[in-house]
Parts: C-alpha cells; sequence; structure tokens
C-alpha cells in the first residue's frame, strides 16, 4: 500500500476524505491517490484543504462513464469503490438511477480494473445488502455478488476483488446524528420507531477494515467488522436528553432491526478475532488460501443488531459523539 496508486471512487463523501486524511497522515505513504466523483465543488473543496500535497489526484467523472474510469484507472495498484447512490427514500423513488450508479456503476468498475489489469478491488457495501428490503439494500447485494465472481473472469491476471460490509457510519452525511442534531434546535427529534437498533461504526473503523481487507483478501471474500449496536431512542437521549420524541412510523423500504450476516451466509463464514469473513462459495481456480487461523461460525447463527452481544449505552454514545465533534 505504501507505494501504490490507488483510485478512489466517491473520493469526496465521508468515507473518502476519512481515508484519504488517513493515508497522508502517515508519512510512509510514498503512492498517489486518484480521487474520482462528479461534484466539482467538492472536489475543489478538498484540494484547498490538501494545498500542495503532491501524493492526491483529482478527476471529475462518474461510474456510470466507463471510458472515463479507464482513463482514471490507467497505472492504478488499487481501486476503492466507495461511490453510490445511499439515501433510501431517495432511491426508492428514482429506483433507474440507483441501478445505473450502484449496479452498472460497479460493473464498470469490475470491467475497467481488468482492463487496466489492476492488483486489488474493494467494494464498500452495507448491512442493508442483507436480506434487502429496499432498493438501495438490492443494488448492494446485487453489487457484492458480481464483485465476488469477478473473480472467476479474471482468468490469469493477479487481480482481487473483495468485499468490506459494514454498518451506520457514525455523523456520516445523510445519517440520523446531522439530522437530529439539526432537530434537537426545535426541541422535538422524529423517531420512525421506538424498537429501532441499528450497527454503529466509526470511519476510522471502516478505514481500518478496508486496509486490512486490501492487505489479506485471497479474492472473493466479504469483511464484516465486529461492532456495536444502539437503540435509536438511546442515541436520541444522548443527543437531545430533554427533547421531544414524536413517533412518525417506519418509512418506505425500512428495518427495524439491519444484518449483517444472515443464517445462510453464515455456514460458510469465520470468526477473525476483531471481524469476520464470508468465504465465498466457489473456490476461484483454486486461489482462495485456507484459513489457518479463527473460527467458523455455528449452524444457524445470524448477527443482527438485536441480537448482538455489544451494545453502546447513553454515556458512551456521547462520548462518541463528542470524540467526532458533532455534540460540542
Amino acid at each position: 500500500m505504501n507505494k501504490s496508486t490507488i483510485l478512489l471512487t466517491g473520493g469526496t463523501g465521508s468515507f473518502g476524505k476519512a481515508f484519504i486524511a488517513h493515508l497522508l497522515s502517515k508519512k510512509s505513504f510514498k503512492g498517489t491517490i486518484r480521487i474520482y466523483s462528479r461534484d466539482e465543488f467538492k472536489q475543489n473543496a478538498l484540494a484547498d484543504e490538501y494545498k500542495n500535497e503532491k501524493r492526491l489526484r483529482f478527476f471529475i467523472g462518474d461510474v456510470r462513464d466507463l471510458p472515463r474510469l479507464n482513463l482514471a484507472a490507467s497505472g492504478c495498484d488499487v481501486v476503492v469503490h466507495a461511490a453510490a447512490l445511499k439515501q433510501v427514500p431517495i432511491i426508492e423513488y428514482n429506483p433507474f438511477e440507483a441501478v445505473k450508479t450502484n449496479i452498472l456503476g460497479t460493473q464498470n468498475i469490475i470491467d475497467t480494473a481488468i482492463f487496466n489489469n489492476v492488483k486489488r478491488v474493494v467494494l464498500i457495501s452495507s448491512d442493508k445488502a442483507v436480506s434487502p428490503v429496499n432498493l438501495y439494500g438490492a443494488t448492494k447485494m446485487v453489487a457484492e455478488k458480481i464483485f465476488v465472481d469477478a473473480n472467476s473472469t479474471v482468468g490469469s491476471r493477479k487481480i482481487k476483488f473483495g468485499v468490506v460490509r459494514y454498518g451506520n457510519v457514525a455523523g456520516s452525511r445523510g445519517s440520523v446524528v446531522p439530522l437530529f442534531i439539526k432537530q434537537a434546535e426545535d426541541n422535538v427529534l422524529t423517531i420512525t420507531d421506538n424498537r429501532m437498533t441499528r450497527f454503529w461504526i466509526t470511519l476510522d473503523e471502516g478505514v481500518a477494515l478496508v486496509i486490512k481487507a486490501l492487505e489479506s483478501m485471497s479474492g472473493g471474500e466479504i469483511f464484516i467488522p465486529k461492532i456495536p449496536s444502539v437503540k435509536v431512542t438511546d442515541l436520541a437521549a444522548a443527543i437531545a436528553p430533554k427533547a421531544k420524541v414524536k413517533i412518525v412510523g417506519i418509512r418506505p423500504g425500512e428495518k427495524i432491526h439491519e444484518s449483517l450476516i444472515s443464517q445462510d451466509e453464515a455456514r460458510h463464514t469465520w470468526s477473525m478475532g476483531r471481524y469476520f469473513v464470508i468465504m465465498p462459495e466457489f473456490d476461484f481456480d483454486r486461489r482462495l488460501q485456507k484459513i489457518k487461523t479463527g473460527k467458523k461460525l455455528n449452524e444457524g447463527y445470524y448477527y443482527s443488531s438485536d441480537n448482538n452481544d455489544a451494545w453502546l449505552n447513553i454515556a458512551q454514545i456521547k462520548k462518541m459523539l463528542h470524540d467526532l465533534d458533532l455534540n460540542g
């Protein structure tokens, strides 16, 4: 990684900026990050933030545009694919746009990685890809499937495709935290259902798992962090303990609880210390390394935000928000 040329799609998003900050903070990183996104305003703001940083390159482009991707990926060693349409209600109303970006755009990433003989490629996925009930989750499920199967199409090339799947990112753009903070100004927070739970991960933890996947994958694995759950009611209490809570009903395509590993996936999943690895059901050209450490999950296991062993209480949520500088 230290001397790699990296193409980062969705590079101006929450994950992208955290990934960039992490690598640039390391003097040992002598490579280059190509930031690929379609919003020139955000690219300009990021360029201003990192003035005179010679390890960054900025590429305006859309993952729907294969010729542009081919140019951006030329000479790259690594691709981290974080670009996606993610807002559930908007996607429910604009389904074809989500398919074009999240599925066809992911297919373009696969094609350009093979065309340019990129060594390692990682897709950033979501807990919503597990047993999906909304279109966002369904597009991410398909993106995962074609990414895993891409390992069977590379022939003799030394290309590895893998997936990182995790839950809600604390404080990311579009998450409930900024919404609650804004609503707290009027002293009324809206919750769709008071039973609701979610997995919770910080951006730094997400970045660390992506780097772990890039360094250790054989091709075809799905990496999943072991992360705590939160009750949305506890999150509301941590942000605005004196605010009135208004229950507004579940939105279209919303779950009460999220899952990171289904029972069917557990049959070929291994616990590896601080994370899980879902192994592909097909051994692509017998390239997969045997898992020599870790423990295979028991039949019938599933990893859901309501059956988790780890939970954040209100005090821990407050500390996390304070550390993220989101709640004063």
